[in-house]
């Protein structure tokens, strides 16, 4: 009985990241248009395709479990892309926007990271291997996703800071102040 029930919420967890991760597909064409800095944009579609295969990697998921993915409704998701959306919607300047962007988008990820963390629990502990295995690559790409919006932060964000030069910062001035601005 209980292996069942842990099987339940299993296939809950898998429609909620699967909600989610169909809204995603939506929202990022809508961030990366957004975005004034290019190598932002380039990366909310990268992370666009990237998307695209999370949500085929739970589709195979769900024909091997013999399940329908549809059913659940991701509010954690549906929020954090409403919050995204009311950020765009801002008077912001380009360099605060990309910031704000940013921001909106790691919480996208660090959601999504734990929904993905728990799932590959699970699996494991429902011997599934093969499903193991997809959300782990899946997993890690969020992660790889997470970085990379990290390192753009540390190039971004100090334009939005009045005073901070606007060039490269590959000076040693530079390079202490990125490293002293939190990431998004």
């Amino acid at each position: 009985m209980q292996k069942d029930s842990l099987r339940e919420l299993y296939i809950d967890e898998l429609r909620d990241l699967y909600n989610a991760e169909t809204q995603l597909v939506k929202a990022l064409p809508k961030m990366a248009k957004a975005a004034s800095n290019d190598q932002l944009r380039e990366a909310f579609k990268e992370h666009l395709r990237q998307t695209s295969e999370h949500v085929s990697r739970l589709e195979q998921i769900f024909e091997q479990l013999v399940e329908k993915p549809s059913g659940k409704k991701c509010l954690g998701m549906e929020g954090l892309v409403k919050e995204g959306a009311e950020t765009m919607g801002e008077d912001y300047a380009e360099e605060v926007m990309d910031a704000a962007i940013i921001g909106a988008a790691q919480r996208v990820e660090h959601y999504e990271m734990a929904g993905y963390g728990t799932v590959r629990a699970l699996a494991e502990l429902l011997g599934e291997n093969e499903h193991v295995s997809l959300l782990n690559q899946t997993l890690e790409e969020e992660k790889q996703a997470d970085q990379k919006l990290t390192d753009l932060s540390r190039e971004i964000n100090p334009k939005a800071v009045p005073g901070v030069a606007r060039t490269s910062t590959t000076g040693q001035e530079g390079r202490s102040r990125s490293k002293s601005k939190k990431a998004a």
